[in-house]
């Protein structure tokens, strides 16, 4: 059987494609005790007609399948136009395999083993992702970040970021004017599924704010007070 649907569509629908059987059976449970209602494909080909014919909110892709491979999968699914978020699972974990699963057109990579928490965790970022999430650069005002060359510029000046620093100023990019709170951040950000008593978010806004705005620059990342942070562009 290539295709199996275990739950009636909602506006949480994934397609899994994934073709061993135990590790799928895994996360179907999984996913069905989450509320999700999940389609599974088989092998590759299948796939690709089941991604293309829509109606998903998250495509979970395994990197090696049988027929067309994961990667090419993706490839075609988004010159087909196809833009639902796509989160490749795969053994292969070392940075250039990721940036080959970044570069086919996922939105996220995990590598197996891998916790079912982290899965659920990791699906349920995707889908809270805004609609352009398929850029690959973004700008806001005199700030760029290139998301595959993972590079940020603030006019002529390159900052240097850590992957944590990044992974921040992606998320703050991605929803400029808007006002995030701690708790968001630590549960998109940092993946946390509660709200610790922590400085984390503050330290690290910190750390950010002082490599993208310099001294004499015009402050993009402001803080709201009781509430938390925003970026926004000079008016």
């Amino acid at each position: 059987m290539a295709v199996t649907s275990t739950a009636p569509e909602d506006s949480r629908r994934v397609l899994l494609i994934e073709d061993d059987s135990d590790i799928a059976g895994e996360i179907v449970d999984e996913l069905q005790n989450r509320g999700f209602s999940v389609v599974r494909a088989e092998t590759g080909d299948v796939g690709l007609e089941q991604a293309s014919s829509g109606g998903y909110n998250v495509l979970v892709v395994d990197r090696m399948l049988p027929g067309l491979d994961g990667l090419s999968l993706i490839e075609t699914a988004r010159g087909r136009g196809v833009r639902t978020p796509v989160l490749v699972l795969s053994a292969l974990g070392a940075v250039d395999d990721r940036v080959s699963g970044l570069k086919a057109g996922g939105d996220d990579y995990l590598t197996k083993p891998f916790a079912m928490e982290e899965l659920v965790a990791r699906i349920e970022a995707l889908l809270r992702r805004p609609d352009d999430s398929r850029q690959t650069v973004l700008r806001v005002g005199p700030l760029t970040i290139d998301l595959i060359d993972r590079t940020v510029m603030r006019g002529e000046r390159e900052i240097e970021l850590l992957p944590r620093e990044f992974r921040l100023l992606e998320y703050l990019m991605r929803r400029p004017g808007q006002v995030l709170t701690r708790a968001m951040l630590l549960e998109d950000v940092w993946n946390y599924r509660f709200t610790p008593q922590t400085n984390l978010v503050d330290v690290h806004i910190g750390k950010l704010r002082r490599k993208v705005d310099a001294t004499g620059e015009e402050p993009l990342i402001q803080s709201i007070r009781g509430t938390g942070f925003t970026l926004r562009a000079p008016e």
